[in-house]
């Protein structure tokens, strides 16, 4: 390989959220433990984003910056070549995370006590927005089919046909199960969206993130009629390891959704992006792609152990189609959730993602973060084996 994915980096007394909510679970970790939790990557930031902000800065002034027409340009072009997606500069609303974008896509659509629709187990921060916006929960559980998670469409129909429900929340490819949602699944969820006047906020950041045999569609991209209902939120910051830099492309071709969307975002004081964030998503668009192609090997390297390891222990999983992270049951243990999380913390060395924090339907799963030296992870799921052995 032309780039590094084998270095073990540590992060320690850097400030890393990942790491220190680690320290915070259990204050004896050793220093050979990687935390398996937070969705960013254990790998160093693509060269040519690092080297593009070293030549920026002897030459730049750090101050205020609005979307400035190049960048502009290099966003609507990634969607062109990459997800065969046409769209207009006006389209793209900045915001500082996609977190911020569905928030305020929630606020300019719905009226305090609206239903929101959810497919748990789902990205905790959408169980958040909607409880702390004082909107109401509809939850449409996913359906398991022996590890395959699918859509439950009978239920969801029957949602949104009630008039109080006025979006569907809505996660491709989905985290934490990592479906890459077929085409023929989108367009039945949009047909009845479609007749049932139900807007979609689509949280669609893992849309390079993709295993092969597997094909991402934007959900926009399906029809001009979705196009017309969809607010599509992404950011370059899961593919190119650059989440602290704080930079989001909201994309929203409806006139109305978009002024919608920008007030929101103005009266929350989330319209204003550092122009580290903008540079970088310019460097990682224009020259990142050979990386990303070299990092999506070494992702599907490390599902792969997954897999093997998982199925030699009889704990089942869901077959990640995209994203990199890795969704494993740990019921099979009989243990309880404080019981299971002081093996894994003390026991075994694991840090992962609680399933319970992705709703009702987690209890009992874990999630697996696997971007991260393929020999590092080896270490730790070893370690987890020998633990489990010793059960």
């Amino acid at each position: 390989m032309n780039y590094d994915f084998e270095s073990k980096i540590s992060r320690k007394n850097t400030g890393s959220s990942k790491w220190e909510l680690m320290y915070k679970c259990y204050d004896k970790v050793c220093d050979d433990i990687v935390p398996l939790s937070v969705a960013d990557m254990e790998f160093h930031t693509p060269p040519c984003i690092v080297e593009g902000l070293k030549n920026f800065l002897d030459e730049g002034i750090l101050g205020y910056t609005m979307p400035y027409d190049s960048y502009l340009e290099i966003v609507k072009d990634w969607f062109d070549k990459k997800h065969n997606y046409k769209i207009e500069k006006e389209w793209i609303v900045q915001s500082p995370g996609v977190v911020d974008g569905f928030i305020a896509g929630l606020k300019s659509i719905c009226n305090e006590g609206d239903g929101v629709i959810i497919f748990k187990p789902i990205y905790p921060p959408m169980i958040a927005a909607i409880e702390n916006n004082n909107l109401k929960e509809v939850n449409v559980p996913l359906l398991n089919h022996d590890e395959r998670y699918e859509i439950d469409f009978e239920a969801f129909e029957k949602a949104a046909k009630d008039l109080n429900n006025k979006v569907l929340l809505f996660c491709s490819p989905h985290n934490p199960v990592g479906r890459v949602w077929s085409k023929e699944e989108l367009e039945k969820i949009g047909k009845i969206c479609l007749e049932n006047d139900l807007k979609i906020i689509c949280d669609e950041i893992w849309m390079d993130l993709v295993r092969p045999g597997n094909e991402h569609h934007i959900f926009a991209s399906l029809s001009k009629e979705l196009e017309n209902i969809i607010i599509t939120c992404t950011a370059p910051s899961k593919t190119f390891n650059i989440a602290g830099l704080k930079n989001s492309n909201i994309i929203v071709p409806n006139e109305e959704l978009r002024e919608g969307l920008k007030n929101q975002l103005a009266q929350m004081h989330l319209n204003s992006i550092n122009v580290i964030g903008y540079k970088a998503c310019e460097y990682a668009y224009t020259e990142g792609l050979p990386w990303l192609k070299e990092l999506l090997q070494v992702l599907d390297e490390n599902f792969k152990l997954c897999e093997e390891v998982f199925s030699k222990l009889n704990l089942p999983y869901s077959k990640a189609e995209g994203t990199y992270v890795f969704w494993v049951d740990f019921r099979p243990l009989g243990m309880d959730e404080e019981a299971l999380h002081k093996f894994l913390y003390e026991k075994a060395g694991i840090f992962t993602n609680p399933g319970k924090n992705f709703g009702e339907e987690g209890v009992g799963y874990e999630r697996f973060n696997v971007a991260l030296p393929t020999k590092v992870l080896k270490e730790h799921l070893d370690r987890l084996v020998s633990e489990i052995e010793k059960l």
